[in-house]
């Protein structure tokens, strides 16, 4: 039954040797799980959040799987919308991530907000004036754009695909995917900025004031632009530790070249409107409100001057000079160097953006507060994570995630159909082949 699920042309492990590697796995989910249910029952005073933390690890976290979730609705405008078709042999697993990212932050919302079984009041009772309003309805909105992205890569499994009504949909689907990508692009546009402009509103934390284009401050067109450009170098990076654990080559060079060298060219000019930002921050803004730039980092760990330098010199213009070069690109150690580098910087950014605006103190009998998150809030942080891994294995194991798999593989292809011959000669049962 196994084997008959799995795609054609390709190998698989045996299902007994996929139970036994994810079983780590499960159980980092079954802890999560389990923290979880511990703070819908007993409530958020199984966290170590505070009045000063409010917004603490859960809330980077989500901030951060939106953002890394980016390469989803980029690398679908590029695809549809632009009309980079080479990127069709990559835009599945994208759409895949994508569809992971934005299902954890919706989880991971369920679980800030204490009693799920009241979300729905963001909805009825919206807060108009609240730019987070806007962020939930365009989360909300987008998770189900893709979802219907993400379906007709279930309904090409090779046993639904058999079904001439599935094999219809899919196809019909495909036809109109152009109008999904838009609408997740359109989507992912204002929500990505709102959750920047939240940060850029708060006037009452300086560390995160921003002056701004009309109603919108910096921190709106920032926060967009760096999911455009780090989105996809995370999606490059699961690619090639996909490859790495299967040992196959899964896409080809030239696709993931030219997946890459525009996030490069995104990453350059974002990093770019990063520095000025941060000049015109640290030298007008903060200055007319009177602090100094010293005043918003201090000499504990957390937030040192060194987060600032990690963000822009070494996450942000290292890997937007390699990522643009095609010498760098071509060297695959400075080439993966660089994609952790521009992820690790959106995860950087995120944490600036929401722990250290709260830490920052801002009258000056204040000190820094400090914070270190339960074992509950970190095994619901990692909860998402181990998901992810399980829903990418199923997905790689049963779904044509990825279209060139067979033609980088013809070796595999070819055992498995001569294993099929012979078996057919004995009129024996093929055994799924290991990876």
């Amino acid at each position: 039954m196994d084997s008959a699920l799995i795609p054609k042309g390709v190998n698989r492990c045996p299902l007994s040797e996929l139970i036994l590697k994810l079983g780590p796995v499960v159980a980092v989910l079954l802890w999560g799980v389990v923290a979880m249910f511990m703070c819908w029952i007993k409530g958020l005073n199984q966290t170590n959040m505070n009045d000063s933390y409010g917004f603490a690890l859960w809330i980077w976290a989500d901030l951060t799987v939106i953002a890394l979730g980016g390469g989803a609705f980029f690398t679908g405008l590029l695809r549809y919308i632009i009309g980079k078709d080479k990127l069709k042999n990559i835009i599945n697993f994208a759409v895949l991530i994508g569809f992971i990212c934005y299902s954890s932050a919706l989880l991971i919302l369920a679980i800030d907000i204490g009693q799920p079984l009241r979300g729905w009041f963001i909805f009825w009772h919206a807060n108009v004036h609240s730019m987070l309003t806007e962020v939930a309805f365009c989360l909300t909105c987008y998770f189900m754009v893709l979802t219907i992205e993400y379906l007709p890569l279930i309904l090409e499994n090779r046993q639904i695909d058999r079904l001439p009504f599935f094999h219809n949909l899919s196809h019909n689907m495909h036809e109109i995917m152009a109008v999904f990508a838009a609408t997740g692009a359109f989507l992912s546009f204002f929500h990505q900025g709102s959750l920047g402009g939240v940060a850029g509103v708060l006037f009452g934390r300086p560390f995160a004031f921003r002056e701004g284009i009309f109603i919108w401050p910096w921190t709106f067109f920032l926060f967009t632009w760096s999911a455009a450009a780090c989105g996809p170098c995370f999606t490059i990076m699961l690619l090639k530790i996909t490859e790495r654990i299967t040992r196959k080559k899964l896409v080809k060079d030239d696709v993931v070249d030219l997946l890459a060298k525009i996030a490069g060219w995104m990453l350059t000019t974002y990093i770019i409107a990063k520095i000025i930002d941060t000049w015109y921050w640290a030298m007008v803004t903060a200055p007319s409100l009177g602090f100094e730039l010293t005043d918003f980092y201090s000499n504990n760990p957390f937030y040192g001057m060194w987060i600032l330098i990690l963000e822009i010199v070494v996450c942000g213009i290292i890997p937007s000079i390699i990522l643009i070069s095609k010498k760098g690109r071509s060297n695959p150690v400075s080439f993966m160097t660089a994609v952790v580098l521009a992820v690790l910087g959106a995860c950087v950014n995120r944490w600036a953006m929401v722990l250290q605006v709260m830490a920052a103190p801002v009258l000056t009998f204040e000190g820094w507060p400090m914070y270190y998150p339960s074992w509950q809030e970190v095994a619901t942080t990692l909860l998402p994570v181990a998901y992810g891994i399980i829903l990418v294995a199923l997905s790689y194991r049963y779904l044509p995630v990825f279209p060139q798999e067979v033609e980088l593989n013809p070796v595999e292809s070819e055992d498995q159909g001569g294993k099929a011959k012979k078996a057919a000669l004995s009129g024996a049962e093929v055994s799924p082949a290991r990876a």
